[in-house]
């Protein structure tokens, strides 16, 4: 559940869903997920550059039905 995206400042960001590296897929889902706010999951987005780490809360299957600008605006919004 990983996936990388490039802005326009040429800074590459990183988006892995938290607590990801667990061993069991489904706990990992469970842990991610937004307490209260059924299918809505908390992603880490990482800067290949000097701008800090991000948090998002985002809805369902954020890996493929996210556009890149959308990703990206969301990073926007938290900075």
């Amino acid at each position: 559940m990983e996936r990388e995206i490039k802005d326009s400042d040429g800074i590459t960001w990183t988006c892995i869903q938290a607590f990801s590296g667990l061993s069991n897929t489904s706990k990992a889902q469970d842990a991610a997920e937004v307490e209260g706010e059924p299918d809505s999951y908390w992603v880490v987005c990482t800067p290949s550059g000097g701008a800090q780490s991000v948090r998002l809360k985002l809805q369902g299957k954020w890996e493929e039905e996210y556009s890149d600008e959308a990703l990206l605006k969301e990073i926007k919004t938290q900075q």
